[in-house]
């Protein structure tokens, strides 16, 4: 077979060596990846180099973050070079990260080598869904990424780049583009990078500023390479302080130890702002009684742990998400004011939020009054017509004024919640739950304390509450088990941790299974 090909001569433009400057950016959308590269691609082109880019974009809501791709070279001999569409790993010159966790991505995927690249991130975090989602602490460990940042690097800028830029009322690509002209990897004036966001004229004044006080903060050479701890926000006093409500304060401090305060304390604010002061007189007797019972069993010697636990959940179990608590949440002008943050919005800007909310019958049958409640529980029939013309997925636009005016008047009927169906199913509950805490911690004292944290397990609204609940149910059950066992207290822990892993909880499954083998 002839081979008719046609082979044409094609000298290479250059110097093998000669190799254009690649940069990858990863960023999440809101974060300006799109406005960094276009400023990149301009910087160069301003120069008289040939820029090229690309970008490939992630999956929406944070399961991935979309990359972006430059190359850029200046022309050889007039001729224009062939440039790539996307990154090579162990070939790219810069990597810039808008978030810790993608510059751990970065590095897995191999475009971060010790030999070539220039790492700038920052260290800040911006959850994941699946870090979100998942029952428990999904949140992913960063210390692996801070270990590998050090060797997989040549040379890393690390800081929280979305701080400064939040501080300086700009976005994080204003400030990556400040660490990238301090880098000092492309071969360009800082005048140069000021000049192409001078030319973007809207916002430009703002991402001056951010730009120098990240490209300040580079040149001083101050290390931050671990992420930054979450500091916990303090929760403000209210204006004008109820009374009542300083009252129970005063006898929180004078019934509870030193080591339960603060968490009482919170929990009783929780209580308060979910019911009234009453309610909070009621978290404070059950608390007194759990600190007896704690007392009793020595727990002074163990910092009352069982005593900080029981302040803690129970403030949990106490404010159960119902169609109350939904609709109060929903219509609150805190809420609002957050939501309009968030987006940054401007002067003259209208905002609207549209919600899914699906009611099924039985949280419209947890309003009702218990008797009556339990009466319409035996009527399926009835129940079953109701349902049908009940479950059923709704869009609500929550600020127009007939939905706002009907969410507005179903959350001001926390006054009749004590007395309906879903307080008396949660109140029983609440107190089986804790009679198996207090039994426990009188013969070991950490199975009782462990008993008390799985009340991690409940928690949402609607379907998530019930697979909750449900898991709950099967892990105390499975506690039984093994309660006079002296590694009791391990297997509930081990229990309430399989419970966390998944919600379809085939985990759980697992460890009852074990369990039972020997039980």
């Amino acid at each position: 077979m002839r081979d008719e090909t046609v082979r044409l001569a094609l000298p290479a433009s250059g110097e093998a060596t000669e190799r254009p400057i690649s940069i990858a950016i990863v960023a999440m959308g809101g974060q300006g990846g799109g406005v960094l590269t276009d400023w990149i691609v301009q910087l160069a082109e301003n120069h008289g180099w040939v820029a090229q880019s690309t970008s490939v974009p992630g999956v929406a809501q944070r399961t991935g973050a979309t990359i972006y791709y430059i190359e850029a070279m200046p022309p050889a001999g007039g001729r224009k070079p062939i440039l790539s569409l996307m990154p090579t790993p162990g070939d790219v010159d810069v990597v810039i990260a808008a978030e810790f966790m993608e510059a751990g991505r970065s590095i897995l995927r191999g475009l971060v080598t010790p030999d070539r690249t220039t790492l700038i991130a920052s260290n800040h975090r911006s959850f994941a869904i699946g870090e979100k989602i998942a029952p428990g602490n999904g949140i992913a460990d960063g210390g692996a990424v801070t270990g590998a940042i050090g060797i997989a690097a040549k040379n890393e800028i690390i800081f929280d780049l979305n701080a400064l830029a939040i501080a300086h009322g700009s976005v994080i690509s204003a400030a990556m583009f400040g660490a990238l002209a301090a880098a000092d990897v492309l071969p360009f004036s800082r005048d140069s990078y000021l000049d192409v966001i001078r030319a973007g004229g809207k916002g430009a004044k703002a991402s001056i500023e951010t730009f120098g006080a990240a490209f300040d903060r580079v040149k001083s050479g101050v290390a931050d390479i671990a992420a930054p701890a979450q500091a916990r926000q303090a929760v403000p006093s209210p204006a004008t302080p109820d009374p009542d409500l300083a009252g129970l304060v005063a006898r929180l401090n004078q019934e509870l130890p030193e080591p339960a305060l603060a968490m009482a304390r919170a929990g009783l604010r929780k209580v308060v702002d979910f019911q009234d002061v009453a309610y909070g007189g009621e978290y404070l007797d059950i608390l007194r009684t759990l600190h007896a019972a704690d007392r009793n069993a020595g727990g002074g010697a163990r910092t009352y742990a069982f005593t900080e636990a029981a302040a803690k959940y129970l403030a949990n179990a106490m404010t159960y998400d119902d169609v109350i608590r939904v609709a109060d949440l929903k219509t609150r002008a805190g809420r609002r004011a957050r939501i309009e943050s968030e987006l940054e919005m401007s002067d003259g800007q209208v905002l609207q939020t549209t919600e899914f909310m699906h009611p099924r019958m039985e949280e419209v049958m947890g309003m009702l009054p218990a008797n009556f409640g339990r009466w319409l529980g035996a009527q399926p029939r009835l129940l079953g017509w109701l349902d049908r013309r009940v479950n059923r997925g709704r869009r609500v636009r929550t600020y127009s004024l007939p939905w706002f005016l009907a969410l507005y008047a179903v959350g001001g009927m926390r006054g009749l919640r004590r007395r309906s169906l879903r307080h008396a199913i949660e109140t029983a509950h609440r107190d089986g739950w804790l009679k198996a805490a207090t039994d426990a911690v009188g013969t070991n004292y950490q199975l009782g304390v462990e008993i008390l944290q799985c009340r991690r397990l409940v928690k949402g609204y609607s379907d998530t509450h019930s697979r909750g609940l449900s898991k709950f149910d099967r892990t105390l059950a499975a506690i039984k088990l093994v309660g006079r066992r002296d590694d009791a207290a391990d297997w509930a822990r081990r229990l309430r941790e399989a419970a966390l892993k998944d919600s379809a909880g085939k985990a759980l499954d697992g460890v009852i299974q074990t369990i039972r083998t020997f039980a």
